[in-house]
């Protein structure tokens, strides 16, 4: 007979959610990281330099899959009707079947295409051009449905079992949001309790936001077991099973409806005493949540490249009208204002090509830990493709706000701009907000310090771990820190990079001042840091710029060693990223230590308090 899982109480300390967010940390750093490098004040460009290129036997087997993905997607999406609707047709999803698309990283031996990290994501920029509802489905799927973990931490039985499903077409979905529940795991509900007899778990429990979760056959269910008590003290234990929708007690709620992907299969899944055989228990009991974070290092990667095919496609829109719409007797894009935008937007999207790229590169040629680029390209990519469509909806007027089936209907060209725009705007949302992955990146970018002098700042040390974590960082930062402040970068170093190299010299300075920037900050704020929260985002976002800019350099001296005439042109879009970077740059540099951030933070405190509800008059108010 089932058992049913009594639900955990709500709250939950932050003591107790830290504990749960460290205990899933990869806490090693056994392969290289540029960007940890960076944050440690050492520029690292031998890890990035030369440009990683695609192996060309991977290149000719990927090519007649994408190929044929691009004529389906010419041929048979109609985006428009899509978004009208809100459902992909049926056809158009059996098309993706019989090309393989569901099963692009899944390896031959289990019926899938087998290709590369870096032949997928080519694939999602081909799709992301077209259609957002359809890079979700292929994307929800395969990052960070039950292939990829499974690849990673599947049995041998289990990827016997559903891998094949998988490859052609079952589709699949991640279930780990809940409606109390966002990025604080700690607090999770839904509950697994082994059965009596000890040869299955009983799932009870309600998942929301769960995209493809509407059309699935297969989800991979994050859930809480039962906790271990170590050394005297609860541990909570979550766990990750393999569920397949067809069994008794998994429903679908509700399908859920947004401002944008009006076809992405999103919705409430709710589980009521689910039997899950020992069998699928993905990986091992209690490690339900590194598994999530660690699918995440590459099945974030999505989203960045994604980016990239909105910054292309915007691109593309704001040259043809830019080039057609006359005013004042001149093209706009004659005008110093639009072209500024034109300008900034090319650049750009040469940057995040550079930066999704490499990132692609280093998960498939291995021997990388890309937590921290993967993060940085997911939060920086998503950002700046943003800005770019803001842009292009300017660039277009009237027309980029106006809908294309209007556009169409008297007569004109239905570009979607204001497609795009709602479609977009949630991948500063999906797999990690920009505010949560600017956490993330933080949390690993003072770790050596925290392993140097953690006893010495942290709350709840002994007198005894203080004075011995004290000996510990006088030693280490007897050395390290005035080496942050020594080094050459400057002439003549980089020079055979050209006009690049005075740019790779600045990334080289700025990443010890950012180093230094981190250890003031820890030294300044010490365990309060964690709630310094715009300290923090400014020294991710030098992070961010820095990584960005020698990403591009990289890139555009690749190019220009293989393909000299546009590599001259890639360096004159990598000479503008990098101006208009180091201005950004400075500018947080600067606000480090000159800004209002106790005033704002105060005034807000205000706000909730209800201080200044007079502000609020005049409007119809909504109900408390």
């Amino acid at each position: 007979m089932a058992t049913t899982a009594t639900a955990p109480e709500r709250k939950v300390s932050a003591a107790e959610a830290r504990e749960v967010a460290e205990a899933a940390r990869e806490q090693e750093w056994v392969a290289p990281s540029f960007v940890r490098d960076l944050f440690l004040g050492k520029f690292r460009l031998d890890l990035i330099h030369p440009y990683p290129e695609q192996d060309p036997e991977e290149v000719r087997r990927a090519q007649p899959f994408l190929d044929k993905l691009e004529r389906l997607l010419r041929e048979q999406v109609d985006s428009d009707r899509i978004d009208r609707e809100g459902e992909i047709p049926e056809p158009v999803i059996q098309g993706l079947r019989d090309l393989g698309a569901f099963g692009i990283k899944i390896p031959r031996e289990y019926g899938g295409l087998g290709l590369s990290q870096l032949s997928y994501m080519k694939a999602i920029e081909l799709v992301s051009s077209i259609d957002g509802s359809i890079t979700a489905l292929l994307s929800a799927h395969q990052s960070i449905g039950v292939p990829q973990p499974l690849k990673l931490f599947g049995s041998d039985a289990q990827k016997k079992k559903y891998l094949p499903r998988l490859a052609k077409g079952a589709i699949s979905a991640f279930a780990l949001t809940e409606p109390g529940v966002g990025s604080d795991p700690a607090a999770m509900e839904t509950t697994a309790v082994p059965t009596p007899d000890g040869q299955a778990w009983i799932l009870s429990g309600e998942k929301l936001w769960c995209t493809n979760g509407t059309k699935a056959e297969l989800l991979v269910v994050i859930a809480r077991t039962p906790s271990k008590v170590v050394n005297g003290k609860e541990k909570r234990q979550i766990t990750a099973f393999i569920v397949e929708t067809a069994w008794p007690g998994v429903k679908v709620e509700h399908r859920c409806h947004f401002m944008g992907l009006k076809a992405i299969y999103n919705g409430v899944i709710r589980f009521t005493n689910v039997r899950v055989p020992n069998e699928n228990v993905l990986w091992e009991v209690g490690k339900g949540l590194k598994l999530g974070l660690i699918t995440l290092n590459t099945g974030r990667l999505t989203l960045p490249i994604s980016s990239v095919a909105a910054g292309k496609r915007c691109l593309e829109i704001s040259r043809q009208w830019s080039s057609e719409r006359v005013q004042w007797g001149r093209a706009i894009g004659k005008h110093d204002a639009i072209a500024q935008k034109i300008g900034a937007m090319a650049a750009n999207t040469f940057a995040m090509e550079a930066v999704a790229e490499l990132c692609g590169a280093m998960a498939d040629r291995g021997g990388y830990d890309i937590r921290l680029e993967a993060a940085i390209a997911k939060l920086y990519n998503s950002e700046v493709g943003w800005r770019i469509i803001d842009d292009t909806v300017q660039i277009r007027g009237g027309r980029g706000y106006e809908t294309a089936d209007s556009l169409r209907a008297r007569g004109e060209k239905p570009v979607p701009v204001e497609r795009i725009m709602r479609d977009f705007r949630i991948n500063l949302i999906f797999e990690g907000s920009s505010e949560i992955m600017h956490l993330f990146i933080a949390r690993e970018a003072v770790d050596k310090h925290l392993q140097v002098a953690g006893d010495v700042v942290m709350p709840g040390k002994s007198l005894g771990e203080r004075l011995r974590g004290l000996v510990r960082a006088g030693l280490f930062y007897a050395w390290w820190y005035p080496s942050r402040w020594l080094g050459w970068g400057f002439w003549p170093k980089y020079t055979r990079f050209g006009p690049l190299a005075g740019h790779l010299r600045y990334v080289e300075r700025a990443a010890r001042r950012l180093a230094r920037g981190v250890f003031h900050a820890m030294m300044r704020f010490g365990p309060k840091l964690e709630y310094r929260q715009a300290v923090l985002f400014r020294l991710v976002d030098v992070g961010a710029e820095l990584f960005a800019m020698a990403a591009t350099c990289a890139r555009a001296q690749g190019l220009l060693t293989n393909d000299p005439a546009a590599g001259r042109r890639a360096v004159d879009l990598a000479d503008l990223f990098c101006r208009q970077a180091r201005g950004r740059i400075d500018a947080k540099f600067h606000d480090l230590s000159h800004n209002a951030d106790t005033r704002a933070y105060r005034l807000a405190q205000e706000v909730l308090q209800r201080e200044h509800r007079w502000l609020e008059r005049g409007i119809v108010a909504l109900p408390d």
